[in-house]
């Protein structure tokens, strides 16, 4: 029993004797830092587009009958005033025959009529006959000189009908599909026209701007008018299909007169040359508009945390002290944003490792390496 008291005393004071050790605080972290500058950057913004020729043409009969041949074929190249389609035209050589006889009728029967004046002349001169009988004949040969203006004109509009049965292109361009064939029965009421003719030596490419895009449009180009702002806006790019970019570039050369009332947007036509025929109509791709943004700041991407909707950055204050501000972006450029607030040219932020940074954190500043730091600077 004495020993056991003896042993809880020795552990009592053992305990006493020794004092809790406190744990260091952790060395501040060292992350690197950069120093904002500001530079000349472009930014791109890219819109859905549709694809037409300058001149795109149903190509539809005039006249009704048979189809009797196609001198083409779909997707051939013909030139203005090239024969396209045949339509079979001894109706319409039946009824210029009739008509052109019809005329030589009504030529016969004003010659009977003058004749008939001719003879009635000397003898109303020498009163055998009364005027009235010379008035009749006259008014005679007035109705059959109108009878031959009727012939004519009917003759006229046999001969333009039976024009109408070759089918020649009105412009040159590009076939599209043939919808009838030959032997098929056309008219000019047929819901579908027998083709459609694209001339694309150039080309129309129309996109649509939101009504808040279309107020930063104007906002962000110089010029005082729409057409002050047109005559000045640089070329645009259109990037096709596959996002490959078109070698050609455009000229933004209209803006619609009104919004769209469905779709709350307004269009906008950028004309591109095609000399070789690459884009047909109804080609879809994107325009690109191109903006340079001059003393910008710029900030790389990964430099920023994304909360809530807004982006923030790391400032390095007094005593190597981290803060979280919100900046406002105006545009992107490759990994780089260009921020029109929320921070100025000489402040230091931080470049990496900010994922589970605090505000109020100090840090230890570390001079990034020069590729990194150099903030795209143009």
């Amino acid at each position: 029993m004495k020993n056991l008291i003896l042993a809880i005393l020795a552990i009592s004071l053992y305990s006493c004797s020794t004092k809790p050790q406190t744990a260091g605080a952790p060395p501040a972290p060292s992350l690197p830092v950069a120093t904002i500058t500001t530079g000349t950057d472009t930014t791109f913004q890219e819109y859905p587009a549709s694809i037409e020729g300058t001149v795109n043409v149903e190509v539809r009969p005039q006249v009704g009958g048979t189809l009797d041949k196609v001198f083409v074929d779909e997707g051939a190249f013909v030139n203005a005033g090239q024969p396209l389609f045949k339509i079979n035209d001894q109706p319409y050589r039946a009824a210029l025959n009739n008509a052109v006889a019809s005329q030589h009728a009504a030529e016969g029967a004003a010659a009977n009529a003058q004749l008939e004046i001719d003879k009635l002349t000397p003898l109303v001169q020498n009163k055998v006959v009364s005027e009235y009988q010379m008035k009749t004949a006259k008014s005679a040969y007035d109705i059959a000189k109108a009878n031959i203006e009727q012939a004519k004109a009917n003759v006229s509009t046999a001969q333009i009908n039976l024009g109408y049965t070759l089918i020649k292109a009105p412009v040159s361009g590009y076939i599209g599909r043939l919808i009838k064939k030959q032997g098929s029965l056309v008219a000019p009421a047929d819901a579908e026209a027998l083709t459609q003719l694209s001339d694309v030596h150039d080309v129309h490419v129309y996109f649509s701007l939101s009504e808040k895009d279309f107020v930063s449009f104007k906002e962000q180009y110089p010029g005082e008018t729409l057409k002050d702002k047109l005559s000045k806006l640089p070329t645009v790019s259109l990037l096709l299909a596959d996002n490959s970019a078109y070698a050609k570039q455009g000229k933004v050369d209209m803006i619609d007169g009104q919004f769209d009332k469905t779709t709350g947007a307004i269009t906008l036509r950028a004309s591109f040359s095609n000399p070789q025929g690459l884009l047909r109509s109804g080609n879809t791709g994107k325009i690109r508009l191109s903006l340079t943004h001059k003393d910008a700041l710029i900030i790389p991407e990964s430099a920023t945390i994304e909360m809530q909707d807004k982006v923030f950055v790391f400032t390095v204050g007094d005593s190597s002290k981290v803060k979280k501000q919100a900046i406002d972006i105006v545009g992107k450029s490759g990994s780089n944003y260009l921020v029109k607030s929320g921070v100025k040219a000489g402040d230091q932020i931080v470049l990496s490792g900010i994922d589970h940074l605090q505000e109020g954190t100090v840090i230890h500043p570390e001079k990034a390496p020069e590729k990194t730091a150099a903030i795209a600077k143009n």
